[in-house]
C-alpha cells in the first residue's frame, strides 16, 4: 500500500510513518503537492526480490561461492582519505593499462 505525506505532516507524525513503513507500506513525500521522495524499506541480501537478487538475475553479479573467513571480519581496513587510490585507478584506465 502506498501513502502520500506532506513534509510538515511526516515531520509532525514521523514515528507514526516510520511504523508504517517497518508494517511494509510505502510513503510518498510530497512538497506543495509534488512527490520529491519515497520511504520504503530497505531491502536485504536475503530478500530475493532484492537489489543483489535482481544483480545476479541479469547477470551482472556473481553470488558468493561461500563465506569469507573470519579473519576478513576483523581485518584492518586502510584509510584513503585522499582519494588517491581512485585516482591512481581511474589514471591507469585512461592509458590503457
Amino acid at each position: 500500500m502506498t501513502r502520500k505525506a506532506s513534509i510538515s505532516i511526516l515531520k509532525a507524525q514521523l514515528s507514526r510513518y516510520l511504523d508504517a513503513v517497518k508494517a511494509g507500506e510505502e510513503i510518498i513525500v510530497t512538497e506543495r503537492g509534488r512527490p520529491i521522495a519515497r520511504l520504503s524499506t530497505i531491502e536485504h541480501s536475503e530478500d530475493p526480490s532484492g537489489r543483489v537478487a535482481q544483480l545476479v538475475r541479469e547477470g551482472r553479479l556473481r553470488p558468493p561461492s561461500h563465506a569469507l573467513p573470519e579473519v576478513f571480519e576483523h581485518a584492518c581496513r586502510l584509510s584513503d582519505p585522499t582519494g588517491r587510490a581512485l585516482h591512481t585507478l581511474l589514471e591507469e584506465r585512461r592509458e590503457g593499462r
